[in-house]
């Protein structure tokens, strides 16, 4: 049963809320953050309807820009940017958390575009 984009977009917010609260445990963000955004836009295109999956291809960049941004604002410490000042504003801890999360973002949206192809491909056949 596929699910509407609207409430794939909830899921994928809060399982990201929740992804990023339990690695925040610690005081900074690490690998558990990027293996659970990488997992959790894969698993969107596999639960969204076939005529939705737009959605599901521009959700990766938003969903960690998002996350990361709220991460700023709720505990700057947590972002730990080699060369970034201690006293680096809201706005450059953002901009450098998301220019160090990039490969995560790379790896991440691209599984997810491959995901969408494969899905749309096994979706024309099965018709």
């Amino acid at each position: 049963m596929d699910v509407s984009a609207r409430n794939v977009v909830v899921a994928a917010v809060v399982a990201m809320a929740l992804v990023c609260a339990l690695d925040l445990t610690d005081g900074r963000l690490g690998a558990a953050f990027a293996v659970g955004f990488v997992l959790i836009v894969i698993t969107v295109p596999m639960a969204i309807e076939l005529r939705s999956v737009v959605v599901a291809g521009v959700l990766p960049p938003a969903l960690l820009i998002a996350a990361l941004w709220a991460v700023v604002l709720i505990e700057p410490s947590a972002v730990a940017v080699h060369g970034l000042p201690k006293d680096a504003g809201t706005m450059a801890r953002a901009l450098a958390a998301i220019l160090d999360h990039g490969l995560t973002l790379v790896i991440g949206h691209g599984l997810a575009l491959a995901t969408i192809v494969l899905r749309t491909t096994w979706g024309a056949r099965a018709r």
